[in-house]
């Protein structure tokens, strides 16, 4: 359950970050209300997650998948295109993310 937790944290925290980029500015009442709780749910679900892992190792994996979630969000909602630099950016995050998964013996495998 640690690691489905965390997917969901991750995946409130992209839902928080998308509602703030469509809230302008907590200007519009419904995307703030689901920033607040796109923030709120994730970490709610990011505490569970800290009984089993880490933090260091909870928090690199939480932000680098709300880092990439994000960035294709940002692409298919917004039209926000990524040059070379930052899709080579989004490669390392994501295998950070595998070296963790793989080698290391604090991700509770």
């Amino acid at each position: 359950m640690t690691y489905a937790f965390l997917l969901i944290a991750g995946i409130a925290e992209t839902i928080g970050t998308t509602a703030l980029q469509a809230s302008q500015q907590f200007t519009r009442f419904w995307p703030s209300v689901l920033v607040v709780f796109g923030y709120g749910a994730a970490f709610w679900f990011l505490s569970l997650t800290l009984r089993e892992l880490p933090v260091g190792i909870t928090y690199a994996i939480w932000s680098g998948l709300g880092i990439v979630l994000i960035s294709v969000i940002g692409f298919i909602v917004f039209g926000q295109r990524l040059d070379a630099p930052a899709l080579l950016g989004l490669g390392l995050i994501i295998t950070g993310i595998v070296v963790i998964q793989v080698f290391s013996k604090k991700a509770g495998h």
